[in-house]
């Protein structure tokens, strides 16, 4: 009875057994898994602790509220991965609610170099840009995350001020089940399904580009908002082999699993700016060991870092921040990006 009572206030620990796995962020062999105690299988293949601690560091830790998988100690199972709803996000993307989008009404009017409406159509058709208009995020702008299978992995919702900063951030499937649940409305079967996702943002900012681009080189950058600004600045592509502009999420999503469609391709990185140059630091220790093993070519722009003082990165501020001040038709013709 006690020993039963330590392993249920103990249900998961690292594998005290010499075998190691393949670290998901390093890609070495160096990886512990977590074992559920009640059955002595091992956790889901992202659970565990990289001993390369001063060179990797990587640690996620399950809990009793984890809905995961426990496999045989042979094998390890990738639990099915379930998609946003097409139907409901096709909702954001009706014609009429543009007039309400506050970040592409700042494009065409309020940044201090409005684009062309062409130009704004066009980003908004690549990226597939949609629009909440009711609740407390009316107005804001949708960011999909959409794989190269034109399956849609997370909604991000972003609202922005009239300078086009951020002033809140949300997902569609969270803004839809709290309104379910405000208004005593059953919560959506898919939505049930989808939250079972160990993660949400499980693809690049603008992946579907890539089916559309096969030859096209890679400008990757951390947010949405970055992606959109530099497809603007740079001009939105056209033909393939066009450069396009994809961002990973937020610092530390600049992951192996993330960049490996990637693979093939020259990409271009503009790391958010951060005190002692971490970010930048970071990734480009990153990229170095996942070009190792896959063939990408990385080229890291120290445009940010050569540009900002210390209060900017003291910020984090991004090549947007950069951008947003100059007038976007100087750099139209501009070819070399680092």
């Amino acid at each position: 009875m006690i020993e039963n009572q330590r392993i249920m206030k103990y249900r998961y620990s690292l594998d005290k057994s010499s075998r190691k796995f393949t670290c998901p962020n390093c890609q070495k062999k160096r990886f512990v898994m977590y074992k559920d105690n009640s059955s002595g299988n091992y956790c889901e293949s992202k659970y565990g602790k990289c001993d390369r601690i001063d060179n990797c560091g990587y640690h996620l830790k399950p809990n009793s509220n984890d809905i995961i998988s426990v496999v045989s100690q042979n094998q390890v199972i990738k639990k099915e991965l379930i998609y946003f709803d097409l139907q409901t996000f096709k909702l954001t993307l009706q014609q009429n609610r543009y007039d309400k989008n506050v970040f592409i009404n700042n494009l065409l009017s309020n940044v201090p170099y409005p684009f062309d409406a062409v130009d704004v159509s066009k980003v908004i058709s690549l990226y597939y840009l949609g629009t909440v208009v009711n609740g407390v995020r009316s107005g804001a702008v949708c960011f999909p995350f959409m794989d190269q299978q034109n399956n849609i992995r997370a909604v991000q919702v972003k609202q922005f001020d009239k300078n086009n900063h951020t002033t809140g951030t949300d997902f569609l499937h969270s803004i839809i089940e709290r309104n379910c649940v405000k208004n005593n409305i059953p919560v959506p079967d898919w939505i049930k399904a989808y939250n079972t996702n160990d993660t949400k943002v499980s693809c690049l900012f603008g992946e579907h580009l890539l089916s559309k681009f096969p030859n096209s080189n890679v400008a990757l950058v951390e947010a949405p908002k970055s992606a959109i600004y530099g497809s603007l600045y740079f001009g939105n592509p056209q033909n393939d082999g066009d450069l396009i502009w994809l961002a990973v999420y937020n610092k530390s999503s600049f992951s192996f699993d993330k960049i490996k469609p990637l693979k093939g391709r020259t990409v271009i990185v503009f790391p958010d700016l951060s005190s002692g140059s971490t970010t930048y630091n970071d990734w480009l220790d990153k990229a170095n060991r996942y070009q190792k093993t896959i063939n990408i070519k990385f080229r890291f722009s120290n445009i940010l870092e050569e540009a900002a003082d210390e209060i900017s990165k003291e910020k984090g501020l991004d090549i947007a921040d950069y951008l947003e001040n100059k007038d976007w038709r100087l750099f139209r013709e501009l070819t070399n990006y680092s």
